[in-house]
């Protein structure tokens, strides 16, 4: 009788094991960068104020679908934010469904940062290993202007996320040749271009061209998957602008930062070629960039408002950029890894020119978009710069000089500055540099591998000791929720208390307005009593007590006061939880209001009250006159008039 062994059981991975070929540090590692990033995003959520102009945009759309749909700053709907709204769609909806205070609106953009950085860690180690995912993802975590812009309720976390969706369907579709995951790669840039517009498409030149050069297939299907996604980046990124566009001006807000009231021109002109050139809008002129990030020019990165902010890598990811391309030279077309290189690469560079030649209205914060480059290459050509490293004598010099040079950099930063925390960062910088840079030549020479990965593990020390410490200030301090930056105040209006905001051009409010109580009813004030923003830039105040009258007052109109200025508007929305007029939008000079139309209100019971003021720039000088002649001044309020039906002839 002859007996039949069954096969022995096939051997399963157990779930805490890590993925095939990974070494048992890399699930931890990445999941301690993770729970770093989300500490540094997270902690001490409920004391985030936010942008207080978004704030009022966010918490309008929780109480009117209209509102939610156009993006407007009041619940009335009577005028749009100066941006797309997908980014106050993910806020509204968190709003919604946990009720509107501070940290239901920072949830999702902590969220979104920690997704940001999970996903960067995906694509650098599937081309690189682990190793270099490692380190971008933490390189991510760790920049300054990242973590101070996740702490914040500015759309720009959003932004950063979807053009990572891209990237990594962009990669996939260079990977397999086929149309579909192009298709989606020109979905999420689409929707990135609904949330800040023309920036989303600073890296499409990269996309384009690494598709075309490296994808798999002949030229003619690349050039047919290249149409497909082609088309379908313009559908998602113009259907809204078209919708909004098609629907009679009567029947929707007017389109904030627009000259024409049509969300085109904002693409074309104050979000699009304005912010490049500085050209004049219905904001006034952009050419304003130097308020806030420093002078235009190539050396604006390395300023001292902006280069403790993202500048501190930026020396070894062109070292790695430069020498992983010259590695992989002689590689197949199809090289994934050169691919990568290349992507990043663009993306670093591509922001880089735009940010720093930009001669517009130019924030700080808008340059969190270009950390994703930096850090990949950080990784990825910092893994192949050390295997060339170990592995050839005449590229022994070229790691130790992308540290060193990177280091040095760190301890010029840090030394500009005051303080315990940066002055020892100097130090760890400046010390763990030195010893690292000796620490590997003298591996290398003595042939000494485990000198080598101690070296390594000290550059990475020296090299992050400075974008830590400002992170860790960013973290636990507070950040001006219109213009925020991390670490110490450097003296130029791109740190502290200055600072216009996302949309450029004027300086926003930070007192009243914060989110509210948590309560999911309406925000409440934070107690300063004078929210500033003269009705046409002049001297008048609005006060927690003219809104109390206000509200006594209100008499059913739909509107509870009529102000000059977005600033002003969104201020006392987040003070009253009622819907406030702009009348001109962001500085006041939007055409949003008309003689005529505030005729129309006023005759129909919609609003009662408009504040106007002697001089400044804001309010039409008809709309101030005829309030005026025809208004009744409220005499305990400087500026504020009452005006009912039969006042209009």
């Amino acid at each position: 009788m002859t007996t039949t062994l069954a096969p022995p059981p096939t051997p399963t991975r157990h779930r805490a094991a890590p993925p095939p070929g990974d070494p048992r540090w890399a699930r931890p590692a990445f999941w301690s960068v993770l729970l770093l990033a989300a500490v540094l995003y997270a902690w001490n959520m409920t004391s985030i104020s936010g942008n207080s102009f978004y704030n009022a945009a966010v918490y309008s759309g929780t109480k009117s679908w209209k509102a939610f749909f156009f993006g407007a700053l009041d619940s009335g709907s009577f005028i749009t934010v100066d941006k797309p709204p997908f980014a106050l769609w993910v806020m509204g909806l968190s709003a919604r469904v946990f009720g509107y205070g501070t940290w239901q609106l920072a949830l999702p953009m902590a969220g979104l940062g920690v997704g940001s950085v999970a996903l960067l860690y995906r694509l650098v180690k599937r081309d690189f290993g682990p190793v270099a995912g490692t380190i971008a993802a933490l390189v991510l975590a760790l920049t300054p202007i990242t973590v101070a812009i996740t702490r914040d309720t500015n759309p720009d976390p959003v932004l950063v996320f979807l053009m990572l969706l891209g990237a990594a369907a962009l990669l996939k579709a260079v990977r397999t040749g086929r149309a579909m995951p192009l298709v989606w790669s020109g979905v999420a840039i689409g929707f990135a271009f609904n949330t800040k517009m023309m920036q989303a498409y600073v890296v499409l030149p990269a996309f384009f061209l690494v598709y075309l050069w490296a994808a798999r297939g002949g030229i003619g299907r690349r050039l047919r998957n290249l149409a497909a996604g082609t088309v379908a980046l313009v559908v998602s990124s113009a259907w809204w602008m078209a919708v909004v566009d098609l629907i009679p001006a009567s029947s929707r807000p007017y389109i904030g930062g627009s000259t024409d009231n049509t969300v085109w021109d904002l693409v074309i002109g104050y979000n699009g070629f304005g912010r490049i050139f500085g050209a004049s809008s219905s904001v006034g002129s952009q050419g304003n960039g130097a308020s806030f990030g420093g002078e235009a020019g190539l050396y604006r990165m390395f300023n001292e408002i902006m280069g403790g902010q993202i500048a501190w890598l930026i020396p070894f990811a062109l070292v790695a950029l430069a020498g992983g391309l010259v590695l992989r030279g002689r590689a197949p077309r199809t090289d994934p890894q050169r691919a990568a290189l290349l992507l990043w690469g663009g993306w670093f560079v591509l922001h880089y020119l735009t940010f720093a030649l930009a001669e517009g209205t130019f924030h700080p914060y808008y340059v969190t978009a270009m950390a994703p480059g930096i850090a990949a290459l950080a990784g990825a050509g910092g893994v192949l710069l050390y295997k060339a490293f170990r592995e050839s004598v005449k590229w022994s010099w070229v790691l130790p000089t992308a540290i060193a040079a990177s280091t040095a950099l760190a301890v010029v930063l840090l030394h500009r500055v005051s303080g315990t925390l940066y002055t020892v960062a100097e130090a760890v910088a400046g010390v763990a540099g030195t010893v690292a840079v000796l620490g590997l030549l003298a591996g290398r020479f003595t042939k000494r591998h485990r000198l080598t990965v101690l070296a390594s593990l000290t550059a990475v020390v020296a090299l992050l000791a400075g974008p830590a410490a400002y992170s860790a200030s960013a973290a636990t301090s507070a950040t001006n929720g219109t213009n925020p930056t991390a670490g110490p105040s450097t003296g130029g209006m791109g740190t502290g208390g200055m600072g216009g905001g996302g949309t450029g051009g004027g300086q926003r409010p930070s007192g009243t307005g914060g989110p509210g109580t948590n309560s999911g009813e309406r925000p409440s004030g934070s107690g300063n009593q004078e929210m500033g923003g003269a009705a046409s830039g002049g001297t008048t105040q609005v006060s927690s007590a003219m809104i109390t009258y206000l509200k006594k007052h209100q008499d059913g109109a739909t509107w509870l006061v009529a102000v000059a200025t977005d600033q002003t508007a969104s201020s006392i929305i987040l003070e009253s939880g009622e819907p406030v007029i702009s009348m001109g939008g962001w500085s006041g000079s939007d055409n949003a209001m008309t003689l005529a139309k505030l005729k129309s209100l006023v005759k129909s019971g919609k609003l009662h009250y408009i504040v106007v003021s002697d001089g400044g720039q804001g309010t039409n000088s008809e709309i101030s006159t005829w309030v005026k002649k025809n208004g009744t001044a409220v005499s305990a309020y400087s500026g504020l008039y009452r005006l009912d039906a039969s006042d209009v002839s």
